[in-house]
């Protein structure tokens, strides 16, 4: 054999080599800060993606707004810049479905909740979208949401005159505006600055955001009407899942499942932490009066059964018997 042949040989060998054993990478962009729990079981998923395909997978992330804001992240998604994101109650405007999520007081309580999000209605929403060029993986539970600012609100008249952080969702921006707000869009990477300059007077998020990004300090009431209860989720590309073979699709699936479960157990561990922290940290819980608030919020009931073709999927939820 000639010394052409032989490292011609050789050097289709070592080619071939690496191609069989190339790791396919996915990339995943979200906003949340790094100490969020659910930036957390990103983490988890990347690790559980590594493990199971021993290597051949590998996700890299790209957390705390790097690659844009939540809607930014979505549209570089579907435009085929992004595998994976964080979605959450911006999802309503890539595909209505996931408006059901942000109608407020949809949940009677934690066990409704995860009986509609883990049960058959929340796997149905979450695939739904898959023909939209997306669809979600898995979903995280994130409490539920009230509003932190300078005073407490106890009722809605007092929220008249501030200016509420909002997710850039048209219900959630309704749901304000009704409850007397002046509902704000503001990227979640930038609240602190928004509060610090006064853009806004609070925002509207569960006990350990308020706490772990610091808002805390610049907001000291914390008012539990618990008017939302907004799942996150892990979305990915319909084109990337339609790329990878059925053994990566099983691994992927599965290790989105696997974090959702590390997610459950380590969120309750952080609300009773932060609860704690923040009395440490000079702030305080009150009580609000979720009836008022449930009954100013029922013109946007009436408009969703109305208008949208999701209205039988609400009567699905509401009999939901945990």
């Amino acid at each position: 054999m000639s010394l052409f042949i032989k490292v011609a040989t050789i050097t289709t060998s070592v080619f071939l080599s690496c191609n069989i054993f190339a790791a396919t990478t996915l990339k995943l962009a979200h906003d949340l800060d790094r100490n969020h729990s659910v930036s957390k079981a990103f983490n988890y998923f990347a690790k559980e993606v590594e493990n199971l395909s021993n290597g051949d997978i590998k996700v890299r992330i790209y957390g705390n707004g790097q690659m844009g804001n939540a809607r930014e992240t979505m549209e570089l998604l579907l435009a085929g810049g992004l595998d994976l994101t964080k979605g959450s109650s911006n999802l309503e405007a890539f595909d209505d479905i996931y408006s059901i999520f942000s109608l407020p007081y949809l949940f009677r309580d934690k066990a409704h909740h995860d009986a509609v999000v883990y049960g058959d209605i929340g796997r149905k929403i979450m695939e739904s979208s898959k023909s939209g060029g997306f669809f979600a993986l898995s979903a995280y539970d994130t409490g539920t949401r009230s509003f932190y600012t300078n005073k407490p609100i106890h009722k809605p008249e007092d929220l008249k005159g501030l200016k509420i952080r909002v997710q850039p969702s048209p219900t959630s921006i309704k749901m304000v505006e009704l409850m007397g707000g002046s509902p704000t869009p503001v990227a979640f990477n930038e609240i602190y600055t928004a509060l610090q300059q006064g853009i806004i007077d609070g925002a509207e998020n569960n006990i350990p955001t308020w706490v772990n990004t610091r808002h805390i300090e610049l907001t000291k009431t914390y008012s539990e009407n618990e008017h939302t209860s907004v799942p996150d989720f892990l979305v990915i590309s319909t084109k990337t899942w339609n790329k990878l073979t059925a053994e990566q699709q099983a691994i992927v699936l599965n290790s989105a499942r696997n974090s959702e479960q590390w997610h459950s157990k380590v969120w309750s561990e952080e609300m009773s932490s932060a609860r704690e922290q923040a009395s440490s940290l000079g702030g305080v819980i009150v009580a609000s009066d979720k009836s008022e608030f449930r009954k100013v919020v029922q013109p946007i009931y009436d408009e969703y059964r109305k208008n949208s073709k999701y209205s039988d999927l609400l009567d699905e939820i509401e009999n939901i018997s945990p």
